[in-house]
């Protein structure tokens, strides 16, 4: 394969490399690359393989650019807010190789679309954020028979491996069965070092050059685990099960059931639907609050927002006391919920729904409370209706 005077050029440093040279690079830009997402880590391994001359990449992504996206997503500036990822990522990866092709999707890979998507390329790179999308897209890889470049970030730490190449593990192999809904927090919950999914990002981007062009040995078998606050990793191995490759078709009903955040509140939740007819309420911002927990006297229910500090400054459902979750345990909760009737209805909420979920097994042992709901979807579900 011939290379344009820009990409002997562009590519100059690869082309000199001993073990890599012109082959190397000739694989790369014949290579076809799928990026599952355009997130914290899709950001770092489609900036790296459209650098390292990929020929065609595919990123697909449903959401849009928010500014709290820019802590860790670096592909993206303030100027993309409120724009589809997909296509802004693609714009900045153009900017950054003319040479290769960029095709965004606004879309979510679903069920219907997988094998089709997955066929079309050589490798498959997951930068997704949940276990509905991961086991979909192991799935539809194993009947593809495509490889898969995982990884996964959470807080301080992360993992990256490879799944399902020339006969290997596959995700099912590592996690059999995905865990159970609500019981996992997301980094929007849980939160994230910005820099980690850089880190777990460009170790896939190495990946996937490596697959492409045949280089070193592929992390097909191991488990990388990564941690930013020691610097340290070390590497587990994963056995190949049998068992994980008895997939003949992807569940007509989806993956949502089993991986996704259960869409039908439990009866330890409540809707922002419910929550509105009940109280009435709207959303202030904390400026503005200057009734407290009295107000709570003239409510039907008592609100309880277990977030953290500077969450709670962004904005409050009003009026509710605030007590965050790592005080439940503490005496200072008991003196913040002093004033409260442990048997009245109440409420408890936070950013997303999954901390104010876990809220309630202190409240009721510890502090008594018999008439606990959590409200589903947290502030996130408040603030969109």
């Amino acid at each position: 394969m011939s290379f344009s005077p820009d990409e002997l050029a562009r590519y100059q440093r690869h082309l000199s490399l001993a073990g890599f040279g012109p082959d190397a690079q000739a694989a790369l830009k014949r290579g076809r690359v799928l990026v599952i997402g355009a997130g914290g880590l899709g950001c770092p391994i489609l900036l790296y393989l459209a650098a390292a001359g990929v020929g065609h990449l595919t990123v697909i992504d449903d959401d849009t650019v928010d500014i709290s996206n820019l802590q860790r997503q670096v592909i993206f500036t303030s100027e993309d807010t409120g724009l589809p990822k997909a296509e802004a990522a693609a714009r900045r990866l153009r900017a950054l190789n003319l040479c290769i092709e960029i095709e965004p999707r606004v879309a979510r890979i679903t069920r219907d679309n997988a094998i089709e998507l997955i066929r079309a390329h050589d490798v498959v790179v997951d930068g997704s954020d949940n276990f509905a999308t991961r086991y979909l897209v192991n799935d539809a890889c194993v009947l593809a028979d495509r490889p898969l470049v995982y990884g996964a970030i959470q807080g301080f730490e992360g993992q990256a491996s490879v799944f399902n190449y020339k006969g290997g593990p596959t995700y099912r192999c590592l996690f059999p069965e995905p865990p159970a809904p609500g019981t996992v927090l997301n980094c929007a919950e849980g939160g994230v070092l910005g820099v980690l999914p850089g880190l777990i990002g460009t170790i896939q981007a190495t990946e996937t050059i490596k697959i492409l062009t045949g280089i070193g040995e592929p992390l097909s078998g191991r488990l990388l685990l990564w941690n930013s606050l020691t610097m340290t990793s070390r590497t587990l191995r994963i056995a190949a099960d049998p068992a994980s490759r008895a997939i003949t078709d992807l569940p007509p009903e989806g993956y949502g059931a089993t991986c996704a955040v259960v869409t039908k509140p439990s009866a330890d939740e409540i809707t922002v639907d419910e929550l509105r007819r009940l109280s009435g309420m709207g959303i202030l911002p904390m400026s503005e609050n200057h009734q407290g927990r009295d107000a709570q006297a003239t409510l039907p229910i008592q609100l309880i927002d277990v977030r953290e500090d500077w969450e709670r400054a962004l904005g409050a459902i009003e009026p509710s006391v605030h007590v965050p979750l790592d005080t439940l345990e503490g005496n200072g909760a008991r003196a913040a919920l002093a004033t409260f009737d442990p048997a009245r209805e109440t409420v408890v909420y936070c950013a997303g729904g999954m901390r104010s979920l876990k809220a309630l097994g202190p409240l009721r042992e510890r502090h008594g409370f018999t008439a606990l709901r959590s409200l589903k979807g947290g502030m996130k579900a408040w603030s969109s209706k």
